[in-house]
């Protein structure tokens, strides 16, 4: 082979490889351009599921919370309220069926309960329908009823304002957050073991105020007691879950509670509602 032919062939070579590694870099940066395109769709695609969420989070389903607060071991009582933790657990696993989150708390102290409706405040928005049940001791006060911790030590009225937990306080709070409906079920008008303590004492619990939009079920009427009887759970919570197990407006369940309520204990205990409420509020998530 001559030098020219030489020449020329290793020309030849030399295109082909450089056509061969130019063919390659294109490949690479088509792949690479390629993958950033599925990533800049995937990543597109995602921030739009954002905002669908936040909008159909704000304009989707109205949002149902409960706090559930059951005390029953008061050191300064005689025997352990039993009945309030089984209302307490059941009433969460029936409300939880309905649809609603529930955050419960058992045998709660001051500081237990304070979290537990921080907790809450910060989950309330503009469409929820927030409901409090309490079952324990409540003492009213300068006219105001209180739900009492398990690490309360009472010896005067005065202690019963600084140591318990104003129900008035935590609907006001539910307004300021602006909660759609606020509803209250309080089984605390019992016989509570501090009233020899004090001078003056007033029985059962004063009147709850009640804000817009507010359905409020107590035990028994304002300054009455009611007594626990034997059963697995108190009256009131019998009768209540009983008529949440059969559906019906948060209105018309309280009511037929508090007939039935009359009717077991012949009178000698009568439930009191009070409702501000504007428009039906269903507790089964069937009828939301």
């Amino acid at each position: 082979m001559t030098g020219t032919n030489r020449d020329e062939c290793r020309q030849l070579d030399l295109s082909r490889r450089t056509i061969a590694v130019a063919a390659a870099l294109i490949g690479t940066v088509s792949l690479a351009i390629g993958a950033h395109a599925a990533l800049n769709m995937r990543s597109l695609d995602a921030a739009k599921a954002v905002p669908t969420d936040q909008i159909s989070g704000s304009l989707g389903q109205t949002s149902r919370l409960a706090l559930v607060i059951g005390n029953g071991h008061y050191p300064d009582a005689n025997a352990p309220l039993t009945q309030s933790i089984n209302d307490a657990r059941a009433l969460s696993s029936t409300l939880r069926k309905n649809g609603f989150d529930v955050d419960m708390v058992e045998d709660a102290s001051k500081d237990d309960m304070a979290r537990a409706i921080s907790r809450l405040k910060s989950r309330i928005k503009r469409d929820s329908v927030v409901m409090l049940f309490f079952g324990g001791y409540g003492v009213q006060a300068g006219r105001e009823s209180y739900m009492l911790p398990v690490d309360a030590v009472i010896w005067k009225e005065s202690d019963v304002r600084r140591q318990g937990v104003s129900i008035d306080g935590v609907l006001e709070m539910m307004k300021e957050q602006g909660a759609k409906a606020k509803l209250v079920v309080v089984d605390a008008s019992r016989r509570n073991p501090y009233e020899r303590r004090f001078r003056s004492y007033s029985h059962g619990l004063a009147p709850i105020g009640t804000p817009d939009n507010a359905l409020i079920l107590s035990s028994a009427s304002p300054g009455k007691v009611a007594d626990d009887g034997k059963g697995e759970h108190s009256t009131l919570v019998s009768e209540l879950l009983a008529n949440l197990n059969a559906q019906g407006s948060a209105e018309s369940i309280f009511n037929k509670t508090r007939v039935a309520v009359s009717r077991a204990s012949e009178g000698d205990q009568v439930p009191a509602v009070s409702s501000s409420l504007l428009e039906d509020v269903n507790l089964s998530e069937a009828g939301s």
